[in-house]
């Protein structure tokens, strides 16, 4: 009996311990759970604030100067008849936008046309679109007109977009822009809207995570506090009203961004922990594809919304439009998002993790079923397209290859790379799984070519079919192959065709002229001044390559630039690659893969083993005016170049390759190379 009622004893033991660990890992899980909560709620503080019950949106009309909508979150001011954005008030901020500006210069729409005459899209008409308790869209249009606009105004036809919903703090722009068939010739070179905030107000400006930082005021560029640098955008703040930025180079160039990245960017007004934020939750309606690089915000403060622009580019992207050519084209919607915090030490990370907790919700709600223009299709009006991109390359792999992480996109029909240039269409990209499958959607009706390029290989991709989308439509391409350019096997290779110099030797900026912004070694290409390092460091010779010996991302300089001689004078530079031939193929052909990620007004001549030879055996001719170098990109243009070479231009052993950058009218007169490839004989 004892032993029986131990046991018995023992059981119960061991069943209220298994009783004790459960409660315990409940409660674990329990303050596991809050502490997420908290962090979320922490994160939401000004979605929550009293946001339960969000107040109506309502429409004030009787000033015959300007409209006025309010939805209790945000009161949003703008001038009439002309659609300038004159003020948005917010919690504690009688006006976010700077009240000491004329209302044409605090929010505003803007084009850069012939002759780099700036229009800022002066509406005549406002129209109520839609007004209900959740609610309100305005219109604000003008329709050009040939006898009173002719070389006046931008031949445009012009409608403004704004829109407040109920419990969104904030407002929403795009615009309508048309040219009829009989409208004269212009070229439109930017598009954009523009936002002058309070000066003494907002002064930490965010573009990413790791891009962050306290900036100068417009004041501390003016040349009694700076000092201007190779051109005037860049100064070097000498004596600013922050003396923690003495010595900081500023440049607006420094804070750009890839179209693919360029979703969410704005500043922080630190007195009222307040932050103002453009949300960008598609890029169908931006020019030139994924990877065009555009401005963000810089100071001012100024924070724009770019969807047009010869930046990273020039004007090889298309921006002439001309008679007979009708067009029309929306721009957004983009959100001017509001918020706040609490007071405490992390208040930015606060903000800015609540703005992209907005963007990420803006971007699942694309395309937007709350605007009311008939030219900007719902989701149910748009289709889409999927596939399979593999790639075929049998002197490296024998096997079919899926092409991981490729971007593929539909845009204009074109050539195969056009969409990198192509300025007046919608573009749809997406990237491809680790299979190489991808799925494009809500894609506007129209006629498309579809086009790619894959990591890793050179070369461009393009679908020879025109792709017809109408509403509705799902098309299946099914298995799409890729064959890269490829005439034999690798001899050897410098770099990896990624599009951009980033594998190669980025320098150290001068020590005098650094942006604390930029000392992430990510980053380090956006460093003003690296131009000039290439001469202080190859003081006593250009670069020499050697084949099997170097490493590229420690002797391959990221740019071939000029050399700087001093006195405002540069002199033309000739790198070499230093490779052996066992084995010659003297009647083969050889091919030499040369791809360069940008260029600005330069010429590439190529020779083989002579280098005084008066003649070269190949050149690029001048091409480019993305002017990468100095606005601190580390690519513009994509180009390639397959050379093919006869074997008797080669010799067994030894061989030297000469690249000579012949333009030297500035330092700026300059390539980088992607990727250089010598491939043998077929075989």
């Amino acid at each position: 009996m004892l032993k029986s009622i131990r046991i018995m004893e023992k059981v119960a033991n061991r069943s209220h311990l298994r009783h004790l660990v459960l409660w315990l890992v409940m409660i674990i899980e329990l303050l596991l759970f809050l502490s997420a909560c908290s962090a979320d709620i922490t994160s939401r503080k000004i979605l929550q604030d009293g946001d339960s019950n969000p107040r109506e949106v309502r429409l004030q009309t009787n000033d015959p100067n300007k409209v006025v909508i309010d939805n209790g979150l945000v009161e949003v001011t703008i001038e009439n008849p002309s659609g300038y954005l004159t003020g948005i008030k917010y919690k504690g901020v009688d006006n976010v936008l700077e009240s000491r500006h004329d209302n044409d210069n605090k929010g505003y729409w803007d084009i850069v046309w012939d002759k780099d005459v700036v229009d800022k899209m002066v509406t005549k008409h406002v129209k109520v679109i839609t007004q209900t308790d959740d609610l309100v869209e305005l219109s604000f249009t003008k329709e050009w007109n040939f006898t009173t606009d002719d070389r006046k105004t931008v031949p445009l036809n012009i409608d403004k977009r704004f829109i407040v919903r109920r419990g969104v703090p904030g407002v929403y722009m795009y615009g309508i822009l048309e040219r009829k068939e009989d409208f004269p010739d212009a070229n439109m070179y930017q598009i954009r809207i523009a936002f002058k905030l309070k000066r003494d107000k907002f002064r930490f400006m965010a573009i990413s995570d790791t891009i962050q930082r306290i900036m100068p005021s417009a004041e501390d560029r003016d040349n009694t506090r700076s000092q201007i640098l190779a051109f005037k955008e860049a100064v070097l703040l000498t004596n600013p009203s922050n003396p923690q930025l003495r010595g900081e180079v500023d440049d607006k160039y420094q804070y750009s961004s890839e179209n693919k990245d360029n979703k969410l960017h704005g500043w922080i007004s630190d007195d009222e922990a307040v932050g103002f934020w453009i949300i960008t939750p598609s890029n169908e309606f931006r020019t030139g594809g994924p990877h065009k690089q555009d401005l963000t915000s810089h100071v001012g403060p100024t924070a724009l919304s770019m969807f047009v622009s010869t930046h990273y580019t020039g004007t090889e992207i298309d921006i002439a439009y001309k008679t007979g050519e009708p067009w029309k084209k929306v721009f957004g919607p983009v959100l001017i998002y509001l918020n706040s915090a609490s007071g405490d030490d992390d208040y930015r990370k606060t903000l800015w993790n609540d703005a992209k907790r907005q963007l990420s919700e803006e971007i699942e709600i694309w395309p937007y079923n709350f605007t009311r223009s008939e030219d900007f299709p719902h989701a149910e009006q748009r289709g889409e397209v999927n596939g399979q991109l593999l790639v075929r390359d049998r002197y490296m792999d024998k096997e079919l290859m899926q092409a991981q992480s490729a971007f593929v996109g539909l845009a204009a029909p074109g050539y195969a790379g056009s969409w990198q240039t192509e300025g007046k269409g919608y573009q749809f990209w997406t990237q491809t799984d680790e299979n190489g499958r991808f799925n494009i959607k809500n894609v506007r009706s129209g006629e498309y070519n579809l086009y790619a390029w894959v990591h890793g290989f050179i070369g461009n991709y393009k679908l020879d079919l025109n792709i017809t989308i109408q509403p509705g439509n799902k098309i299946n391409l099914g298995t799409l192959i890729f064959d890269p350019p490829r005439n034999g096997p690798t001899l050897w290779e410098i770099g990896i065709p990624d599009r951009t110099a980033a594998e190669f030797f980025v320098p150290e900026p001068h020590p005098k002229l650094m942006n604390s912004i930029s000392i992430d070694d990510a980053d380090k290409f956006r460093q003003y001044g690296l131009w000039d390092r290439y001469s202080d460091i190859y003081r006593h010779g250009d670069l020499v390559y050697t084949v099997d010996v170097s490493n590229y991302s420690r002797d391959w300089f990221f740019a071939h630039v000029p050399r700087n001689i001093g006195n405002s004078t540069t002199r033309p530079t000739t790198w070499q690659i230093k490779y052996n031939l066992e084995d010659l193929n003297g009647t083969g052909n050889y091919t030499l893969q040369l791809a360069l990620a940008a260029a600005t007004y330069a010429e590439i001549q190529v020779r083989f083993n002579k280098p005084d030879a008066i003649r070269p055996y190949f050149t690029t001719s001048r091409i480019g005016s993305d002017n990468a170098v100095a606005r601190h990109g580390i690519h513009g243009l994509y180009r390639l170049y397959s050379i093919n070479v006869p074997g008797d231009r080669l010799q067994k052993g030894d061989n030297t390759i000469f690249l000579t950058q012949t333009r030297d009218h500035g330092s700026f007169n300059a390539v980088m190379y992607d990727y250089i490839r010598l491939e043998g004989p077929t075989v």
